[in-house]
């Protein structure tokens, strides 16, 4: 089965496709709060899909990780806000430290074609 790496640069691919399936990288926002950086972050989900031909109605699943679990619920206002209702994907969010001290939030997502 072929392999497709979409903007292939650096230390990874902005997003690999395998079969009926999109593997994106993970996005990040720097900004004021949660709210900002959350609303920023989706952004760039909803680019690099549309780069890929997709939507976030193709997504399948979603990782999110936070800085602190103080921001579950920031994230979750804007997040209820960006999804479709009743094509939710599967979801999982943990807390993890991230690589620059004003990240507070990172998404990977998965996408079906």
């Amino acid at each position: 089965m072929e392999i497709k790496r979409h903007v292939p640069a650096g230390k990874m691919s902005k997003a690999v496709i395998h079969g009926n399936v999109a593997y994106l990288c993970g996005q990040t926002a720097v900004g004021a709060d949660i709210t900002e950086q959350t609303q920023v972050m989706l952004k760039k989900v909803d680019d690099l899909l549309a780069e890929i031909g997709l939507d976030k109605t193709n997504v399948l699943s979603a990782t999110i990780y936070l800085k602190t679990m103080d921001d579950f619920d920031g994230l979750n206002a804007v997040w209820n806000e960006w999804i479709v209702d009743g094509l939710q994907p599967a979801r999982a969010c943990v807390q993890a430290a991230m690589c620059s001290e004003d990240m507070l939030v990172e998404i990977s997502v998965i996408a079906g074609l």
